[in-house]
């Protein structure tokens, strides 16, 4: 292999080493200006769009001993989808992206040391965002603490209740 496929080798298993999440797509039937209004829309998302060989990326994720890289239909145009954060935000940005514009489509994915199929991809995109999760896992932790509040506010309530009548009572007499 000559030494500037030995450099792109070793450029593509970086990026694909430094992120939260890879996505490979199809491309092929896209114009210029689709493609560079979906990197406009991943850039947004903190990811980045590549148009890369399909042996190229082969050949990285063998030197990164990607176990099941094969499964993923690298065949025709692929483009890599790589970036940090939150992932889900991304895939549905794709899959979004795909509904308007049946040529670009999924082919699978490498997130945490998992090769995701097209399919994986989709039920992230389902997802909700980050933000939304973090929100639901705060309700979550945050529920037994204010039932607990909310039953001794209850008891100390039913005291101050029976004290109340109890004076009312005296008053009356």
């Amino acid at each position: 292999m000559r030494s500037e496929k030995h450099f792109l080798v070793k450029q593509i298993s970086e990026m694909i080493g430094g992120a939260d999440y890879v996505y490979f797509v199809t491309y092929s039937g896209l114009k210029v200006k689709e493609l560079s209004e979906l990197r406009n829309q991943l850039a947004a998302q903190n990811a980045t769009c590549h148009v890369l060989k399909n042996t190229l990326i082969k050949k990285a994720g063998e030197s990164l001993q990607i176990n099941g890289l094969d499964t993923i239909d690298l065949t025709l145009g692929t483009a890599m989808v790589c970036g940090k954060g939150d992932c889900s935000a991304v895939a549905k940005l794709l899959v979004e992206y795909g509904k308007k514009n049946d040529k670009l489509s999924a082919k699978g994915g490498y997130m945490d040391g998992a090769v995701l199929s097209p399919e994986e991809v989709t039920r992230l995109a389902e997802l909700p965002s980050k933000q939304v999760l973090q929100a639901m896992l705060l309700g979550v932790l945050q529920a037994p603490s204010r039932n607990l509040v909310s039953v001794l506010n209850a008891k100390a309530a039913s005291i101050l209740n029976v004290l109340n009548a109890y004076k009312d009572k005296l008053e009356n007499q």
